[in-house]
């Protein structure tokens, strides 16, 4: 299979990822809490596994969605689709950068990254071909830049590894 896993940074990222996913599911037939409602739609030759996971009876979305400010994430923890996820895939903290580069990457950003991180290694373990990472941020913002930095720097480095053919 070819898995791809959503990463939705900052107020934009997590407000476009909100949307997406209620389209997705919309298209692919599951309702709010993840259960399939169209039968026999979705078979092997479907794309449908390369953004969904299926766990027991349920789909989950391939998704992580972080924000340093809680209230945009909230919208989603108890929104009509707060089902769907699953609660360590929606990232948040209490403290706002302030449209503050240098405390979204070296502070605040930081606080955070190392969680963001394990949740993407435990998404990717669940890939059988990870193909990449769709990451939705905004073109300018307080978090964006740093946030998506620290996230790419980190990911990147010798101690992380996303790579398939490394894992064994």
């Amino acid at each position: 299979m070819r898995e791809c896993i959503s990463v939705h940074v900052g107020q934009a990222g997590v407000q476009i990822g909100n949307a997406c996913w209620e389209l997705y599911c919309l298209e692919h037939g599951i309702d709010s809490d993840g259960q399939m409602i169209k039968k026999g739609k979705n078979d092997k030759n479907d794309s449908f596994d390369t953004f969904f996971h299926h766990t027991g009876n349920r789909y989950v979305p391939r998704a992580v969605f972080v924000d340093l400010e809680e209230s945009v994430i909230d919208v989603i923890r108890t929104g009509p689709y707060k089902s769907l996820y699953h609660p360590e895939q929606l990232i948040s903290d209490k403290e706002d950068a302030a449209n503050n580069y240098a405390r979204g990457h070296y502070t605040i950003g930081k606080q955070i990254i190392d969680f963001v991180l394990d949740r993407l290694r435990k998404l990717s373990d669940q890939c059988d071909g990870l193909q990449g990472f769709l990451i939705f941020h905004s073109f300018g913002g307080k978090l964006r830049t740093a946030k998506k930095q620290t996230l790419i720097k980190a990911s990147s480095s010798e101690k992380v590894n996303f790579r398939q053919e490394d894992r064994n």
